[in-house]
């Protein structure tokens, strides 16, 4: 049986900002969950499917998949149907606030589990050969990181946070509303678990400071502008022991002199002179790994196209590579001697030619209409 389409599975449109998927799978999978419908096998069928659009919509860099190859994108991603990659964070943080808070289980948010780290975006720019064949890229980049002094706790050093008493290192506290038990933070230290009395001086209790770290980025080929490449884990660091979130790279190709990009094909345009095409010659063109020579037959006009297979963009699913396309445009020159103009004029007298060659057969067609 086809899968169905992740988008209609959510009941959104294909242009739904993140914060829009979000609440539509958390309203979908409040009413689904497996707790609220004990036993009822449809129901816990529809949940999957939801966590299951959720986990591919809900990641940028799947989702970009997705939209451009559908479920056969998705093939050998982690998914299956006895389960599903979770990995990522935005599926962990909306069925720990869903299911934790709804109904009074899930993870706890205390000090064992902290708090996950921001994303980071950072913008690259790069050539048209290395996003052809690929490269690999140092990156600088500053961002949070664990606090030496402290180890990240927070807490002067000698010195370490202290249990909450409210909440008893949970990070929350429960309270009963009808048939439900509600959690939320916990008024005394926030969600952190532990009070800390005597803060690091350097990262001011937070547990983090800014520093600049050096990231390897191999580049695949393929990539063009607008491409995100995502690095799990190499965001800013998470407090009170968090995990890190992820940091999204994304691209910018530059323009090349020469070549234009269509797809996974490469465009270039060579200029020849008319006698060139004329008399047919054999020319060197340029292709991004090199010269190759073309044999030009006589009589050639401007525009012709030539394609070289296999001299273009490799295809960054791993389809194979796309071609070169060589276009042809021919020269007349814009200033003639004297001796020139002699040996043209003499061609076009010889030749019988008045009027340009291909404009011959216009002109008949006008002689029949109005002559």
């Amino acid at each position: 049986m086809s899968k169905r389409d992740y988008y209609e599975i959510l009941e959104v449109n294909r242009n739904a900002s993140d914060t829009e998927i979000k609440k539509a799978y958390r309203r979908l999978a409040i009413k689904f969950h497996p707790d609220k419908n004990p036993g009822d096998k449809p129901a816990e069928e529809k949940f999957k499917e939801l966590s299951e659009a959720y986990a591919v919509l809900a990641d940028a860099q799947k989702r970009a998949t997705y939209d451009q190859y559908g479920h056969a994108g998705m093939n050998g991603g982690g998914f299956s149907s006895g389960g599903f990659d979770f990995g990522g964070s935005p599926f962990e943080d909306i069925f720990g606030d869903i299911f934790g808070d709804v109904f009074g289980g899930g993870s706890r948010r205390g000090s064992s589990r902290g708090q996950r780290g921001d994303d980071l975006r950072y913008n690259l720019t790069i050539s048209f050969e290395d996003a052809a064949f690929g490269a690999e890229k140092n990156l600088q980049l500053p961002r949070k990181q664990a606090c030496e002094s402290c180890n990240g706790s927070g807490a002067r050093k000698g010195t370490e946070a202290q249990t909450c008493n409210t909440c008893r290192g949970q990070g929350q506290v429960r309270f009963q509303q009808g048939f439900f038990t509600m959690t939320r933070p916990c008024p005394d230290c926030r969600g952190a678990g532990k009070i800390i009395a005597d803060p690091c001086p350097d990262c001011h209790g937070s547990g983090l400071i800014k520093k600049k770290r050096s990231l390897s980025l191999k580049i695949p080929a393929g990539v063009e502008t607008d491409t995100r490449l995502k690095l799990s884990r190499e965001g800013e660091a998470g407090a009170q022991g968090g995990p890190s979130g992820d940091l999204y790279v994304v691209i910018t190709v530059e323009d090349h002199p020469i070549f234009e990009r269509e797809g996974q094909d490469v465009i270039c345009e060579v200029p020849i002179s008319f006698v060139q095409a004329a008399l047919g010659c054999e020319i060197d063109v340029p292709t991004l790994e090199g010269k190759v020579s073309i044999k030009v037959p006589a009589g050639t006009q401007s525009g012709k196209i030539f394609k070289l297979p296999g001299k273009g963009i490799v295809s960054l699913q791993g389809y194979g590579r796309g071609d070169q396309m060589v276009i042809l445009r021919v020269e007349v020159p814009t200033k003639l001697d004297a001796r020139q103009r002699e040996l043209l004029e003499e061609f076009a007298a010889v030749s019988g030619e008045d009027i340009h060659p291909l404009g011959k057969g216009f002109f008949d067609k006008v002689k029949e209409l109005f002559g």
